[in-house]
């Protein structure tokens, strides 16, 4: 009997441990459930019924309606190229110019602490901020660019943000600046968890700057420039603010994000219901990303 009862005391301390572990959990659980997970679900919800803003009618199911109008709706998919196009033309020259900032920033330059906290400036302010900025930059009068564009001898200059062939580069270049840090910082992370002693043993075998970054730097940088690169994609799908600001779509809907669509569906024109079901398709394409970046990362993990 006395054996029986001690060999119930171990499994009955993990039993308490685990409901202990629960109880520091909570208080982080709780807020993601109630912010993300719980509306994420009422949205799901949200895109199989006909919710309008300011109906006197009840709200009623209608099913794959709201689905079947999107896949005839050619905004949309106009809205989810340009997204694309959006998306790879940030990720793509974010991640080589943090990867020549991350090399640069690497070496033992003079005020090296200096330039560092100076390259993620740009992180630290609100999309919104960086907005208003950038389209003082882009101002058609006063702006910086233009007058230095006039101070060159290199014209009168123009309005950037709402030309039809210079809206969406001029976002892009925004979209760029403000996400480079976080990708530099990554970056620059993992260039100095990697062995000094291997580029000592390469420098001493002959080899130049561009053998050794195949050979030594990239292989050990890989796993970090993946992820952060799936993120921004991830991200980078998901933009809102920035653009909003910026141009809130236009000019003729060159620059209108999937999001910026959506968000216009839902709280201008009150379409909850259909809004809610282009959210949808948003969340199965990030998904989609995520699931193949996590089985590519399984792979790689394998294969190590």
């Amino acid at each position: 009997m006395t054996a029986v009862a001690g060999a119930r005391r171990p499994a009955a301390r993990a039993a308490v441990r685990g409901h202990g572990a629960w109880f520091l959990v909570l208080p982080a659980l709780i807020p993601i459930l109630l912010l993300s997970v719980g509306p994420l679900l009422y949205g799901i919800v949200l895109a199989f019924t006909d919710a309008q803003s300011g109906r006197t009618t009840a709200t009623a199911w209608i099913g794959a309606l709201n689905f079947r109008d999107l896949l005839h709706d050619t905004l949309f998919w106009e809205s989810f190229r340009i997204g694309l196009v959006w998306a790879a033309g940030v990720t793509v020259p974010q991640f080589l110019l943090a990867l020549g900032l991350a090399l640069l920033l690497d070496r033992d330059l003079r005020l090296g602490r200096f330039a560092r906290a100076l390259a993620i400036v740009p992180w630290a302010m609100p999309e919104v901020v960086v907005g208003i900025m950038w389209r003082l930059v882009y101002s058609p009068d006063a702006g910086i660019l233009n007058e230095t564009l006039r101070d060159l001898g290199l014209g009168e200059g123009r309005d950037w943000l709402s030309g039809l062939a210079t809206a969406l580069p001029a976002v892009v270049v925004v979209g760029v600046w403000a996400g480079m840090p976080q990708t530099t910082v990554a970056l620059l992370a993992g260039l100095q968890n990697t062995p000094r002693e291997l580029h000592e043993a390469a420098a001493v075998d002959g080899a130049g700057a561009w053998r050794r970054f195949r050979a030594v730097t990239w292989p050990a940088l890989r796993p970090v420039a993946l992820s952060i690169t799936a993120l921004n994609l991830i991200w980078n799908v998901n933009s809102f603010a920035l653009v909003y600001v910026l141009t809130s779509g236009g000019p003729g809907g060159k620059t209108r994000l999937p999001m910026l669509f959506a968000y216009e569906e839902a709280f201008r024109y009150g379409q909850f219901g259909y809004a809610a079901a282009m959210g949808c398709v948003l969340v199965a394409v990030v998904s989609v990303l995520l699931a193949v970046f996590l089985v590519g990362r399984l792979r790689g993990g394998e294969d190590a």
